[in-house]
């Protein structure tokens, strides 16, 4: 049958196209051998019902890291202790729970059963298992070290996502302090401002220069909010369609890298990141230009990117892998001096894991210590900006009281 897909080349370009095959398994092997890496293959005329399935129930969050780590660790487990692997899938689509992930390892086992490699059977599901994620795989199931691999898989997937769960359990609530501001503001802009202008008029007093202001600014909220609306729309949806460009992505990846404090916590994360899945593939035996070509695509950001496309030159002119990683702008000296002696050791990989620990530690603590500094920040902003509102409300009534004393005296 014929089948359209979208694909990586070596340098990181999309590539679509269609394939002749007899199954979406043996186009995701045959375009595998031309250098390709699958993101997305279905029938091109009208996708089956399957397909379409696969297609749109895509896991969202940290689904598609915990789903995976955990279906690696018990895989591991199962096949350690001597279950063979079609016993062992077949044991863990029992276990799970109907919907997406079921059908997935669903598919997973019958493809094996009909002669498939693991690996190559976890290349039709993107959605759950990246590139490096089956490329690990193929590298344990060609060496028969499968198990190691899956067990640094596990540990992988399942340091990724505590480092995600870190960072996003670090910025809830300042998040909701952020909301809960805004919220507050639009109800004094819409409501109580309002209330105070009518008495204001009533009373005929002269108000102060940040009364009047605040008095305006509620008047122009009520009346053309809809118009605010629409324009603060329209500017979210053109920020989101340029950064997800290729020169707005790389804007974005810049500009993040250059914030002051927070520029060094995303330099220290991207680090961490490239040099945990670099040691983990280079500790699975994959070759090294390979390895590098897959932490391009997983890197995050598009300076890091760059700098492992730099790293893959070096490496394919036959110099040391610590030359492209010397630049102190997003590699700090500490990381590049482990680099350069793990090259000169022979234990690359090994010592680049144990980086990785160190500054995911570190990270973890930078993150914390960052939201207890952003949480009364942005309640010191809130209360300053409540005074003023609430100074600016009440500074004509003591005017007014004032003035009644002096008459009445």
């Amino acid at each position: 049958m014929k089948l359209a897909y979208t694909a990586y080349d070596n340098s990181g370009e999309a590539v679509t196209g269609t394939v002749e095959s007899a199954d979406v398994a043996t186009a995701t092997v045959t375009l595998r051998h031309k250098g390709l890496y699958v993101a997305q293959i279905a029938e091109s005329a009208s996708a089956t019902g399957k397909s379409e399935r696969k297609l749109a129930l895509k896991p969202r969050g940290g689904q598609r890291i915990k789903k995976p780590a955990v279906f690696a660790r018990q895989l591991c487990v199962l096949v350690s202790s001597g279950t063979r692997l079609m016993e062992a899938l077949g044991a863990l689509e029992r276990q799970a729970k109907p919907g997406p992930w079921r059908d997935t390892i669903c598919d997973l086992r019958a493809e094996v059963e009909q002669g498939t490699s693991l690996s190559a059977a976890m290349e039709t599901h993107p959605e759950y298992f990246d590139p490096v994620y089956c490329s690990l795989v193929a590298a344990g199931e060609s060496s028969g070290r499968l198990t190691e691999m899956l067990d640094h898989l596990a540990a992988l997937k399942q340091k990724q996502l505590r480092i995600r769960n870190s960072i996003v359990g670090a910025l809830i609530y300042p998040s909701m302090l952020v909301v809960l501001a805004v919220g507050i503001f639009t109800l004094l802009l819409a409501f109580v401002v309002p209330r105070f202008a009518t008495l204001f008029d009533t009373l005929d007093v002269p108000l102060p220069a940040s009364t009047q202001t605040l008095v305006t600014i509620s008047g122009v909220f009520r009346g053309f909010w809809w118009a605010a609306l629409l324009v603060l729309t329209g500017a979210i949806i053109a920020i989101v369609a340029y950064l997800r460009t290729p020169n707005g992505k790389r804007f974005q990846d810049t500009a993040v890298l250059n914030l002051p404090y927070i520029g060094n916590i995303a330099k220290s994360i991207a680090t961490a990141r490239i040099v945990c899945l670099l040691g983990v593939l280079l500790e699975g035996h994959v070759p090294i230009l390979k390895a590098l070509r897959l932490i391009r695509h997983a890197a995050g950001n598009v300076c890091y990117a760059d700098l492992t496309t730099k790293a893959e030159e070096h490496v394919a002119k036959g110099e040391p892998i610590s030359l492209a990683f010397s630049d102190t702008k997003l590699i700090s000296p500490s990381v590049y001096e482990a680099i350069r002696s793990g090259e000169q050791s022979g234990q690359i990989g090994r010592l680049l894991l144990n980086v990785a620990d160190f500054l995911d530690e570190d990270n973890e603590v930078i993150v914390r210590s960052l939201t207890t500094i952003i949480e009364p920040v942005i309640l010191v902003v809130m209360g300053i900006l409540v005074g003023l509102i609430a100074i600016s409300m009440f500074l004509p009534l003591f005017d007014l009281t004032a003035m009644t004393q002096g008459g009445g005296v």
